[in-house]
């Protein structure tokens, strides 16, 4: 796969408190283009921002970013300079709902980056937020060498926003009106087709060229062919 040109590139926001989650597929890594992507973002999340936290990258880390939130009164940290693992609430979620969910193909034209933000914005956000529980570490402790990690029981994004004293009633009973008006298995088949139409769309970009649109590429698979080619 080549990374010269432009291709899409997902933005993930995470919220710390409750674990709930919104992305968004952008074409390139333009700074306009991703502070349009955090604004798409915050719209769709139910709670209210008060800080953003992004990673050193220069299309997050500008001058549009820093503006944006002195004017919307958000308060901007930034990570350490080396120190990845300051965003690990991100690169989680940028393993568990993005590339395990699109794998590792090149994806650069209007009509994939249409039907990636047709599930980032629909049936993906709402299956990941409001049924699938996550894990918040509560503590590590490291005892002869080897770190031992404390993790609270699972709880959805939304199950954890209702058991919060610090989001009103409104905003819990829209949501509860939210999630009863879907069914689990139901989102899991619509995602399960739109990646399909996902793949069928590179195929058909690629031509005469093979790709099992069934079939996700991961990281292990590619692993596997660099060996194979040395």
């Amino acid at each position: 796969m080549s990374a010269s040109g432009t291709y899409i590139n997902s933005l993930t926001t995470v919220d710390i408190l409750f674990g709930w989650w919104e992305g968004e597929a952008l074409m390139g890594k333009g700074q306009e283009r991703a502070l349009t992507g955090i604004e798409n973002c915050r719209e769709r999340f139910p709670t209210d921002w008060h800080e953003i936290h992004p990673d050193n990258g220069g299309n997050i880390l500008n001058w549009h970013i820093y503006q944006y939130a002195r004017d919307t009164g958000i308060e901007l940290s930034r990570s350490r300079a080396y120190h990845k693992n300051d965003n690990c609430f991100v690169e989680q979620k940028n393993s568990t709902h993005v590339r395990r969910q699109f794998g590792y193909l090149r994806f650069d034209t209007k009509e994939e980056q249409d039907i990636m933000n047709d599930l980032y914005r629909n049936e993906l956000r709402l299956f990941k937020n409001f049924f699938q529980p996550v894990m918040k570490l509560e503590r590590k402790v490291r005892l002869k060498g080897k770190i031992h990690r404390k993790y609270d029981e699972p709880k959805t994004p939304y199950r954890r926003i209702l058991e919060s004293d610090q989001v009103n009633d409104t905003t819990k009973a829209r949501l509860t009106e939210v999630y009863e008006s879907f069914n689990p298995a139901l989102l899991k088949r619509q995602i399960d087709g739109k990646v399909k139409k996902l793949y069928e769309a590179y195929r058909r970009k690629n031509g005469s060229r093979k790709v099992d649109a069934d079939k996700k590429l991961t990281a292990t698979m590619v692993s596997y062919y660099m060996i194979q080619q040395l």
